[in-house]
Parts: C-alpha cells; sequence; structure tokens
C-alpha cells in the first residue's frame, strides 16, 4: 500500500481545509476520537472557537492487531453531555469507518446529533454504511501523521 507521510504544515492547510468546511456549521460541542483524532480535534476547536470539548476513547483491535468483533468503549461521555446537542466527532481519518461509525450511534442513542469530520476518508476501505460528513481529503494511501511514534521516537 502506498505511504503518504505529512508534515506538520500539511496537516495544519488539512485543518484550515476541513474548518472552512465547517465553518458555517452550528455545533453544541466537538468530541475527539482518542487517540488519532484528538490532535485534529484541538485544532478544529481552535479554528471554529468551540470550548466545550470531550473525548471518546474507542478500541477494535487487541495486541497483534488482531480485529475485535464489537467496539469496546474505553472511555464515552455520559449521555447527559449529549442529549439534545450538535456534536461535531472528529478523528484523523475514516479508513474502514467502524470506529466512527460506532460513535455515531453511541452518541445517536444517547440523543445527540452527530456531525462527523475527518482529515482522510478512504472510500476504497470503507466497510460500513456511512461515510463523513465532512473531510479534508480522500486517499487510498496509508497515512502518516506528524504525530506517529515512527516519526518522533
Amino acid at each position: 500500500m502506498e505511504r503518504e507521510a505529512l508534515s506538520w504544515d500539511e496537516l495544519l492547510a488539512l485543518v484550515r481545509l476541513l474548518a472552512g468546511k465547517l465553518g458555517e456549521e452550528p455545533f453544541d460541542l466537538l468530541l475527539g476520537i482518542a487517540r488519532g483524532g484528538l490532535i485534529p480535534a484541538a485544532l478544529l476547536a481552535q479554528a471554529l472557537s468551540i470550548r466545550n470539548i470531550l473525548t471518546a476513547a474507542v478500541m477494535f483491535y487487541e495486541e497483534g492487531e488482531e480485529t475485535l468483533p464489537e467496539p469496546v468503549f474505553l472511555q464515552f461521555p455520559p449521555d447527559p453531555l449529549l442529549f439534545g446537542k450538535r456534536v461535531l466527532v472528529v478523528d484523523d481519518v475514516w479508513d474502514s469507518g467502524r470506529t466512527a461509525f460506532a460513535v455515531k450511534g453511541r452518541i445517536q442513542r444517547a440523543g445527540g446529533m452527530p456531525v462527523v469530520a475527518t482529515l482522510h476518508f478512504k472510500p476504497g476501505r470503507n466497510r460500513v454504511p456511512d461515510r463523513p460528513d465532512f473531510y479534508a481529503k480522500e486517499t487510498g494511501a496509508w497515512v502518516v501523521y506528524p504525530w506517529a511514534p515512527e516519526v518522533w521516537l
């Protein structure tokens, strides 16, 4: 699979592009998906002046990268924080889509209205009946973000 390594400047350009697409959308809060979505979430929160920021940690892979049949929610905001709220869900990449799809469903079950935004969307790898509401770029490559351990360790 082709690899695409992003610099911090390229990352900021994608965040600016995504923020431009989201600029007119009203949100009550932002929910960043750990771990890959946390840096884009922080940058988008700054760009969009969103102060109410929550996080979710979802596990689909065990040690050795074996895929789990269902997501394990390691951490998730309580339902009252989501009920009746328009929630901007931010992740780095929509690959299979399973993580963002699971988060979106959980927010809907809590009575919230999720809108999913990602830096990258991989339509050829999507495995769910959905797609991000907003994304900065389509790709088929394995994206190496500037915060990846292989870059800075």
